[in-house]
């Protein structure tokens, strides 16, 4: 009989066992609060306010703006934003429409996504343009090892290529002037 009951106990202790190991917690693939997003949302910030900070990157990482082929380290994506903040009389995303997601994928990798919309205006003519942009992110041990961004820059090109081609006419018509 103690045999009996003995069995019944270690029996119901191993499946007391079983059933707690499987209530356990796994790790989290998906969230939208992280240490990570909270880097984003730094680097977003330091964006919209021309702070061109690369300490949230590490040495090795790779930027790639609309290409897979062409990457930047991230002291060169910083210049990159200097060179075209000549175009703006002000630019940024602002704080309205951001949505944030890190996600671990089953190869093990953290990736932040965001989704954010950009406003521009630009410095010669004042019109202002709005973008859709998705920006995502892949961290190894906190930082930075390689940002991809995707937007549609059509409207940005086609209202530099306008307001080069005017100046163009204008230095044209002025050298007729003086003949």
């Amino acid at each position: 009989m103690k045999t009996f009951l003995f069995k019944k106990v270690l029996f119901l202790c191993a499946g007391l066992a079983l059933v707690l190991n499987a209530c356990q917690e796994a790790p989290v693939r998906y969230t939208q609060n992280s240490p990570e997003i909270d880097t984003v949302k730094k680097l977003i910030s330091n964006y919209d306010s021309k702070n061109f900070d690369t300490s949230m990157y590490a040495d090795t990482s790779k930027t790639y703006y609309n290409t897979n082929d062409v990457a930047m380290s991230a002291s060169e994506a910083m210049d990159y934003h200097k060179q075209t903040d000549i175009n703006y009389a002000s630019r940024g995303f602002g704080n309205e429409n951001q949505e944030y997601e890190m996600v671990v994928t089953d190869d093990g990798e953290t990736w932040v996504n965001s989704w954010l919309d950009w406003k521009g205006t630009m410095a010669i003519t004042g019109k202002e343009i709005e973008i859709p942009i998705h920006l995502t992110f892949q961290f190894v041990d906190g930082k930075i090892v390689r940002e991809h961004g995707y937007w549609d820059p059509t409207e940005i090109v086609l209202e530099l290529q306008k307001i080069e081609a005017e100046s163009k006419m204008m230095e044209e018509e002025q050298e007729e002037q003086t003949e």
